[in-house]
């Protein structure tokens, strides 16, 4: 990857790119729906109407290859810290394989610093393997058991 990759906030013009990145793997295709309704939109706007929020899209000489979305958590616990929540982590499938995942992680964690969080968590589904070895390499320790209870 000879290009700089670059970061920034998304925008509305971005949600068609970042749904098409979401449904574009196994378990995103069983779940998204590639059609921009009005539920995408009312949860993108709330989203960046929300300060402890940030959805981010990575680009590459105006292409865009990757997106995730931060969440700072308040906690009384660890004497009231911030801790960073990362999901919806997503590289283009044109673009994996080039290491972008390593520099979206390395720039995530940065703003997590950068807001003054003292830990960065996330969850994988279980039937991403590849992605859970990724996440160890990186020096995410999986050291704690989740659990969900799905409402709908």
């Amino acid at each position: 990857m000879s290009a700089e990759l670059t970061f920034r906030l998304a925008t509305k013009q971005d949600l068609p790119d970042i749904l098409e990145m979401l449904a574009d793997d196994t378990l995103g295709a069983e779940r998204e729906n590639n059609v921009l309704s009005d539920k995408y939109i009312e949860a993108f706007e709330k989203i960046c109407n929300d300060p402890n929020q940030e959805l981010t899209i990575a680009e590459i000489n105006g292409d865009k290859v990757a997106t995730f979305q931060l969440t700072f958590l308040q906690y009384l616990t660890y004497e009231g810290g911030l801790r960073a929540q990362i999901e919806a982590v997503r590289t283009s499938s044109e673009y994996r394989g080039q290491g972008i995942g390593t520099k979206v992680f390395d720039y995530a964690i940065h703003r997590a610093k950068e807001k003054g969080c003292h830990m960065v968590q996330l969850t994988s589904d279980k039937r991403r393997p590849d992605a859970i070895r990724f996440y160890e390499k990186i020096g995410f320790v999986s050291s704690h058991e989740g659990m969900k209870l799905k409402l709908k």
